[in-house]
């Protein structure tokens, strides 16, 4: 090698190593893995003021929710979107009955989100959120955005079982 050369390689700087994906920088087009299950990510919805996002996955014709949001720990819940109507975002009660089973409101937060591919508000906005328990630990979640209400049932997820197997 010329000494020219070995001056040229020491005043070019490096190339910047590509950053892996995090599971809350998935956006459409990735490929991530929660419990076992391997899905494509749709869409994400992303909340700044909160630290969250919702991913849309889907597994062929199936179409689940993954909510992370980073708190002082990492906090993840797996949905699947149910059947239901509320009439008016003023009457959102505290304690929900459905299926036999009473949900509690844990929490309530408005925020402005940030949507990207297929989500089911295809555009940003001010979104309002009542997230509820049930004593045997099942999870609900309500949204409300442009006068629509979306209605999800789930579970918490361990941290261990997400994991992502590509990001694009």
């Amino acid at each position: 090698m010329s000494l020219f050369k070995r001056i040229k390689n020491l005043l070019t700087p490096a190339e910047a190593p590509i950053a892996e994906k995090s599971i809350m920088t998935l956006s459409p087009g990735d490929v991530c893995e929660v419990s076992l299950i391997t899905y494509n990510v749709t869409g994400r919805t992303h909340n700044r003021s909160r630290n969250a996002i919702v991913l849309t996955l889907q597994d062929g014709i199936t179409i689940r929710y993954l909510t992370v949001e980073e708190r002082e720990r990492t906090v993840y819940a797996l949905y699947d979107p149910i059947d239901g109507r509320l009439d008016s975002i003023d009457e959102v009660p505290t304690i929900l009955e459905l299926d036999d089973r009473n949900y509690h409101m844990e929490e309530q937060f408005s925020g402005l989100i940030m949507a990207s591919g297929k989500t089911p508000y295809m555009q940003g906005g001010e979104q309002h959120v009542w997230q509820y328990q049930s004593d045997d630990m099942r999870l609900l979640r309500i949204e409300w955005q442009d006068g629509r209400f979306m209605l999800y049932e789930g579970e918490s997820v361990l941290p261990a079982d997400v994991r992502v197997l590509r990001g694009g």
